[in-house]
């Protein structure tokens, strides 16, 4: 009998636990299906599948999932990359916009959780701690590291002076190619060392698309390195909010390694005023968009940053407005696609049935240009690029702006015109062209040919007389030849660009040319290319820039020149670094930073103009006047006696 019983008592245990694990499934599923229904899937993925904190005497990370089934498959889906069908089709979360709006963030749940073990966040708590942060990449980073601070120090914790002061040190680091991923495991070498003898609860942590691409493997023991981690914190560039709380964490259970790199389709940033801790309160950057559906087959970013998502056009206003009101005379609009922004209010107007609002002059509807295509759909309605660009100049006429990173495609006619009708907009375009060979940009999936590229530069150049360009170029990338490699130099001479980034391919997993091509230019091959694409550059920039010598240039005055102190510098609207002395030749007025003043070019170079400030301005006043003030320029380079100024009239007496 005893025995039957003892049989009977271990089936009911069997059965209960089963029970147990199928209810909690169940409930899960369950869950999970209605979200999605009513439109609250991204928050409750995030309190599911986001990574947290889990520390073991054992060592273990975030993605140290206990063993079994359901644990096992949460595992697979945190860590799984979305599928490209995937990456198109999600659509965005109204719940998580909701709650942005209103500043509440869904708590991400401890990875890798027993069922019972309870999904209770850590609190972001009042701290005299410190923390620094460095930034490495492009200037969306540097936009990002400010977000960074204003989180941090609405968390308690001190901005430190140098990064050997600070408990916490972030590297805000970038992986569009190898060598910059180098750097900063370079700099983490250097820094675990260091934190190792002083302090060994300091935390060290990735940020941004380093972090994004690697994830786990960041925080992975380094044989070379003595089997140390050399870094404790993996935030991906989507999870600045929960910084606060993951740093807690690790430093409330020392020896224990955070991780949340999971991407949102909502995030923005918008309700977050940047601390702007090193910035001069002359110049600022404005986020207005984050991610690409471009999917360039060369281009890592579409999977660091997610898709495309833009900011809503009022709080875009609102920041140029506050901004402008601090003092601030320039202003960089700044996106992984930045001309792409489309801000779809609500429904888009397909959904809706309405039709799309156009602006003043009717001309905000999305038109294609001729020999550009995207591989992605295009949304209908919604607040385009042109109507943004708009809004922001007449915020303050006295405020330049500038804008970047553009994509060719996306440089419609109505763009052109409104940069045309400001005088605000600084005439210096980023153009990035890649290659100069319609096959190789096939390869690239850019979605332009050479000849519709051409037509842009065309067109942009007889409606901007006076337009700086810019570009980007890619050298060896995958089955370029010595003749395409020859389209590019050609392209070079064909459009006479005045500045340009200019790089060897260097390969990312994960990009389609991963799974479509082999790179197979062999890198000797890529540096030799490289260094005829650069020094190809060099002679026509250096050509272009000599017609700027005698011209008059409205210069925004930075501050005293690093190399002299008795000399100035500001940059010009045409992007150019420009030295002058202090004081304006015609009115002897003192220059500060802050001002305007027009330049006249005596000497040029690829980099950097010198002149003489003839005098303080505005900008409205150049505007209207840069006529006048060539011919006074002229003037004063033409041979004569003696000039007598008479400062409060315009003309010049001999």
């Amino acid at each position: 009998d005893w025995l039957v019983e003892l049989r009977c008592l271990e089936i009911y245990a069997i059965f209960w636990i089963l029970n147990r694990c199928v209810l909690a499934m169940l409930l899960r599923k369950a869950t999970v299906a209605v979200c999605k229904r009513t439109g609250l899937d991204s928050s409750i993925q995030s309190l599911l599948l986001t990574t947290s904190v889990r520390h073991s005497s054992t060592g273990a990370t975030p993605g140290d999932a206990p063993h079994g089934p359901t644990s096992e498959r949460l595992r697979r889906l945190r860590e799984s990359d979305a599928s490209l069908k995937e990456f198109l089709a999600a659509g965005p979360s109204s719940a998580a916009s909701s709650a942005a709006a209103v500043g509440e963030v869904p708590q991400p749940a401890a990875a890798g959780f027993d069922d019972d073990e309870l999904l209770v966040p850590l609190e972001a708590r009042t701290t005299s701690k410190s923390f620094f942060v460095e930034t490495y990449g492009c200037q969306m980073n540097v936009s990002d590291s400010e977000i960074v601070m204003s989180v941090m120090t609405g968390a308690g914790y001190q901005m430190a002076p140098t990064v050997d002061a600070a408990d916490v040190v972030l590297l805000n680091t970038c992986a569009i190619r190898d060598k910059a991923e180098s750097k900063v495991w370079d700099r983490l070498r250097t820094l675990r060392p260091r934190y190792s003898r002083r302090n060994t609860t300091r935390v060290v942590g990735v940020l941004g698309c380093m972090a994004e691409r690697l994830k786990e493997r960041l925080l992975e023991t380094v044989p070379g390195e003595g089997h140390r981690r050399l870094a404790d914190l993996v935030v991906g560039p989507d999870a600045y909010r929960d910084l606060p709380r993951l740093v807690s964490a690790i430093t409330a259970s020392p020896g224990g390694t955070a991780r949340n790199t999971q991407l949102s389709l909502e995030e923005t940033y918008a309700d977050i005023a940047p601390v702007r801790a090193n910035s001069t309160g002359i110049s600022a950057f404005v986020s207005i968009q984050r991610g690409c559906n471009n999917l360039c087959s060369y281009c890592i970013v579409p999977f660091t940053r997610g898709r495309e998502r833009s900011r809503p056009i009022e709080s875009i206003l609102d920041e140029v407005r506050t901004l402008s009101q601090q003092g601030y005379k320039e202003i960089t609009l700044l996106g992984q696609n930045v001309n792409s922004y489309n801000y779809l209010p609500g429904q888009t107007a397909a959904e809706s049935g309405e039709s799309p609002s156009p602006g003043a002059d009717g001309v905000w509807a999305y038109e294609p240009r001729d020999g550009f295509r995207s591989i992605v759909r295009i949304p209908e309605g919604g607040v385009r690029f042109p109507q943004l660009l708009d809004a922001v100049a007449r915020v303050d006429p006295e405020m330049r702006i500038r804008f970047t990173s553009p994509h060719p495609r996306d440089f419609g006619r109505d763009t052109i015109a409104v940069i045309k009708r400001h005088p605000n907009i600084c005439k210096s375009l980023h153009v990035p062209a890649q290659s100069g060979s319609t096959s190789v940009l096939e390869r690239m999936r850019r979605g332009y040919t050479r000849e519709a590229y051409l037509a842009l530069i065309a067109d942009i150049k007889a409606e901007l007389p006076g337009v700086s360009l810019s570009s980007d170029f890619i050298s060896g990338f995958c089955g370029e030849t010595d003749a395409e490699h020859a389209e590019t130099l050609s392209l070079l001479h064909a459009v006479g660009f005045e500045q340009a980034f200019m790089f060897a391919y260097s390969m990312r997993d994960k990009t389609h040319a991963t799974h479509k091509y082999s790179d197979d230019v062999p890198q000797q091959v890529k540096l030799s290319r490289l260094r005829d694409v650069i020094e190809t550059y060099g002679a026509v920039a250096g050509r272009v820039s000599q017609r700027d010598v005698g011209r008059v240039h409205l210069v925004l005055v930075e501050g005293p020149s690093k190399r002299s102190p008795d000399e100035l510098t500001g940059r010009s609207d045409t992007n150019k670094m420009a030295v002058f002395p202090p004081r304006g030749l015609l009115d002897s007025a003192a220059l500060a930073p802050g001002d305007y003043a027009v330049v006249r070019i005596d000497e040029a170079s690829t980099a950097s103009f010198r002149g003489v400030a003839l005098q303080k301005t505005t900008l409205a006043e150049f505007s209207q006047r840069s006529s006048e003030f060539q011919r006074l320029a002229d003037q004063l380079a033409a041979p004569a006696h003696e000039l007598v100024f008479q400062r409060t009239s315009w003309n010049v007496a001999l």
